[in-house]
């Protein structure tokens, strides 16, 4: 156990807050200066389906000041075979707000927001822009391209995730880094495939292990912790149980990270 006396000192965190995070606290990666930056955290979650659920309730249990969740739909029973924070009685409700129980139920200390809607153009923009830190849990390839360019445009971390089938993807870009490449790099905007879950299926742990994932490269974003997975993809495989690592470099000419001075 830490020596609470002192941590609390030092960091000005109550008795409480050393005894909830505790387990993460003792990792020397993090500690209590990266538990407060988290604390401090502005994190949004565009899609709170399979990937952003997931990822809500591990950043919601991790302490992170404030979490907005931006989604239109409500909730279905087919939702509820991927869609962790949900329960059957929450049918009909609008997943922001169902989503904002589970989360106030996990952890009270936690601020929410909700946005009951998609977020395109001027409202897309200034909820970008209010954010520290962007998490993309969306299932269409329009949407993710108008997050991938309004975060380039205000220099905020994307963490990408994305799941169908029995497959997983994860991204990291970040702006004011030069050696990361956007999501435009490698994906082509003309694409007209479509490659929603409702489409195609998905097994509901793949969700899970990218959303918990996302929420891993958050976490590390805001502490510092460790590396960060940026020019690089990793592809997850779940029935083979493999993952493959990508390695993706800024594209030359690119309209969205090619403008950075």
């Amino acid at each position: 156990m830490i020596d609470k006396t002192a941590y609390r000192q030092a960091m000005d965190l109550s008795d409480e807050q050393l005894l909830h995070y505790n387990a993460q606290i003792m990792l020397p990666e993090i500690d209590v200066s990266g538990q407060q930056k988290l604390l401090a955290a502005h994190i949004l979650i565009i899609g709170v389906g399979g990937l952003g659920t997931v990822a809500a309730l591990y950043l919601a249990a991790a302490g992170t000041g404030q979490l907005t969740l931006a989604d239109p739909d409500q909730v279905e029973l087919t939702n509820l075979q991927r869609q962790i924070s949900y329960n059957y009685a929450m049918q009909g409700e609008a997943k922001v707000n169902a989503c904002q129980k589970t989360l106030n139920a996990l952890n009270p200390e936690v601020s929410l927001a909700t946005i009951e809607s998609s977020l395109h153009g001027e409202l897309l923009e200034r909820t970008i822009s209010q954010a520290d830190i962007i998490l993309d849990c969306t299932d269409n390839l329009k949407s993710r391209f108008e997050i991938n360019k309004t975060c380039f445009k205000y220099a905020k971390p994307l963490v990408c995730g994305a799941a169908i089938r029995w497959e997983g993807q994860l991204s990291v870009f970040v702006p004011a880094d030069k050696d990361s490449p956007c999501y435009q790099c490698f994906h082509n905007p003309d694409s007209r495939l479509n490659q929603s879950c409702s489409a195609n299926g998905v097994l509901g742990p793949v969700v899970g292990v990218i959303g918990s994932m996302q929420a891993i490269e958050a976490i590390k974003l805001i502490t510092g912790a460790g590396e960060l997975l940026i020019g690089q993809t990793l592809l997850f495989d779940a029935l083979s149980l493999q993952w493959q690592t990508m390695q993706v470099s800024p594209r030359t000419g690119c309209e969205i990270c090619g403008q950075r001075v």
